[in-house]
């Protein structure tokens, strides 16, 4: 048996190799085009129609720019990159206009075109039309946010149900959690969604004003209550009137002050500092704290009368590292923030940096997932924010580049600076405001700090 002779490869006319290839582009979903070194289209398939409501006869012979109107155009076009260097795009993200105005979401692909001889010949470009993946993002995220709240953890979402009729009582709120949780969004949630939402919501940092100087800022003075005291001046709560007013780290209230602050909960009335007048305050109040306050109470750092009075509904917030699920919901929020402050078109992070986070124990909790994203939108100038984007403490360690790892036993300088650190913890009963302050140093390096040689507070 003589073997089987080789099969000739089928030679098609040049008219019969165009209508090939044009029946292959039109069997394709994706949007293609190509034009050439003038920017002018050349083909057009029938994806690139539907999409963009524009026939390939109205496309064809017509600069791409002025057929799509995308936000690329002007600046970082994909096919003038790719023109000018012979180097793909992949899945940049964009948007265009069709031809009834509408926005379109896209991602685009553009690769270079060159005859046998390598001369350049212009560039193809496939656009996947993103509408129904953005629809799909879009109620996701309408079902886990509130108010600029993110979050699908359960206890979010039983904060999500109960907060509208929260918000439209008049109840005092208690709002309970670690630093960098998101009390202070919580707090604004109930005031925007009160009936007071038109009127002042003033804030109260009980962890930065100075005993001294804290009853005149919370209840204002009198001309002639001391020695500077020139003219009248008001107070926080008369700023508030009608309105709501915020105490954010009231543990951190003077126990004169815990005193006062019950007369206005209980009674709704205060005096001024120096005044002999009473007046009135029409006031919500919302505090909250990043310590237990029971714990506090049962060690008789805080009024229980105090306690019960803010405590009237209590919400807590759990750290980042106890709801996971909610850092990936975050930092689409994040990209999609930082997009619109700062220009740009970061499409999102890559694979490898949603598992370094997602393994991440994330002491500051989301306002330093916030800033890890910041710091990647600063480093990043391509589409996606990517290990190398992000701070030093947060890449695994697996990830770091040979010689970088800390093998070395801890210096007599770091041995003394954990001590330093662990005494003011102690002084300050595991505050870490207090402890940064008495450091002078800010609490995001503490916390870094506290991280880097493994020591735990005592609040924590």
């Amino acid at each position: 048996m003589t073997p089987a002779e080789p099969q000739q490869p089928i030679l098609l006319s040049p008219d019969k190799e165009k209508r090939f290839t044009e029946t292959i582009l039109n069997s394709i979903a994706d949007g293609v085009f190509t034009v050439d070194r003038q920017w002018r289209i050349t083909s057009f398939n029938r994806a690139a129609e539907r999409i963009t409501g524009m026939s390939a006869a109205e496309a064809i012979g017509r600069r791409c720019s002025d057929v799509f109107h995308a936000n690329i155009c002007e600046r970082g076009c994909a096919l003038r990159q790719t023109l000018k260097t012979g180097c793909e795009q992949i899945d940049l993200p964009a948007r265009i206009l069709d031809r009834q105005g509408r926005s379109i979401p896209i991602s685009v692909s553009t690769a270079a075109m060159h005859d046998d001889e390598g001369n350049l010949l212009g560039a193809v470009e496939t656009f996947r039309d993103l509408s129904a993946i953005e629809q799909l993002r879009r109620e996701i995220t309408n079902r886990y946010t509130f108010e600029d709240i993110v979050g699908k953890s359960e206890a979010f979402q039983k904060i999500f149900a109960i907060l509208p009729d929260i918000a439209e009582s008049e109840s005092t709120v208690l709002i309970e959690g670690p630093s960098g949780s998101g009390k202070e969004l919580l707090a604004r949630a109930v005031h925007n969604l009160s009936t007071r939402s038109n009127e002042p919501y003033v804030v109260v940092n009980c962890g930065t004003l100075p005993a001294n100087l804290f009853e005149s800022e919370l209840f204002g003075y009198v001309q002639g209550a001391f020695t500077d005291a020139k003219r009248s001046k008001p107070g926080r709560i008369a700023l508030a009137e009608r309105g709501t007013i915020f105490f954010d780290e009231v543990a951190e209230l003077p126990p004169p002050t815990q005193v006062k602050l019950l007369r206005v909960l209980q009674e709704r009335e205060y005096e001024p500092l120096g005044g002999t007048k009473t007046l009135k305050a029409n006031v919500r109040v919302v505090a909250a704290t990043n310590r237990k306050l029971a714990a506090m109470v049962s060690e008789d750092q805080f009024r229980d009368d105090l306690y019960f009075r803010l405590a009237v509904i209590r919400l807590n917030i759990p750290p980042l590292c106890k709801r996971r699920g909610d850092i990936p919901l975050l930092v689409d929020h994040f990209v999609q923030r930082f997009n619109a402050k700062r220009g740009k078109r970061i499409a999102g992070v890559t694979p490898a940096v949603m598992e370094a986070l997602m393994r991440h124990d994330f002491p500051g909790n989301v306002r330093e997932l916030e800033n890890i994203i910041e710091y990647g939108f600063v480093l990043c100038h391509n589409g996606t924010i990517d290990l190398h984007h992000l701070p030093e403490d947060v890449i695994p360690l697996d990830e770091c580049p040979e010689g970088t790892r800390e093998e070395q036993p801890p210096s007599q300088l770091q041995l003394a600076e954990v001590e330093v650190i662990r005494n003011a913890l102690k002084a300050n009963r595991g505050h870490l405001g207090k402890t940064a302050q008495a450091l002078q140093i800010s609490r995001t390096t503490l916390w870094r700090k506290m991280k880097k040689h493994r020591i735990e507070s005592a609040n924590r």
